[in-house]
């Protein structure tokens, strides 16, 4: 088993519990809940999203660059495929965005809805923008679009019980199948 997957032990097994539950174990979500990889402030100097051009897309997990904004996997994705498409300028509220720059942002969600539609089949989408701290943004002071695939019975007691999701997909081999299937310009 790698690193990175989680664990899923019988309780009685481990520590001789009388219950019957099984413990899923998933230790890499330590560094969301801890906050590892969050900027420590607002500057584009800290900003993730400022940084992701400058690496290889794989590193970044950058699915595609357009001339005004980018998209990337969702590093603490809440579904397989969930997507992010970001301004490249360090922006935090969409009414600061150029035209130009929210006529992209536009065009890579509908692009990213069809690819993920091709690639995956989901039956829904959650799309949206958490403007500041206080509506929920992890990353406040850059504007980012989530494109969150969907399908029927996704949704379980997990997140709901244990506030952890289940994510059956790595982000690398994702990001690939998205970028394959990307459009290619002409």
């Amino acid at each position: 088993m790698s690193d990175v997957e989680p664990l899923v032990e019988d309780s009685r097994e481990i520590a001789g519990a009388p219950d019957a539950f099984k413990r899923f174990w998933t230790p890499y979500r330590m560094a969301y809940i801890n906050g590892e990889g969050k900027p420590s402030d607002s500057t584009d100097h800290t900003c993730p999203f400022c940084a992701a051009p400058s690496k290889s897309d794989e590193d970044a997990l950058i699915v595609y660059r357009g001339r005004r904004a980018f998209v990337l996997m969702n590093l603490f994705p809440y579904n397989s495929g969930h997507l992010l498409v970001c301004p490249y300028r360090h922006v935090a509220d969409y009414t600061d965005l150029t035209d130009e720059e929210r006529i992209e942002v536009g065009e890579l969600t509908a692009t990213s809805m069809r690819v993920l539609r091709a690639t995956s089949g989901p039956q829904g989408f959650n799309l949206g923008m958490n403007q500041g701290d206080v509506a929920g943004a992890g990353i406040a002071a850059h504007l980012h679009q989530h494109i969150v695939p969907r399908w029927l019975g996704d949704a379980n007691f997990l997140p709901i019980i244990a506030q952890t999701k289940a994510v059956p997909q790595l982000l690398s081999d994702a990001r690939h199948m998205l970028a394959d299937a990307w459009p290619k310009e002409s």
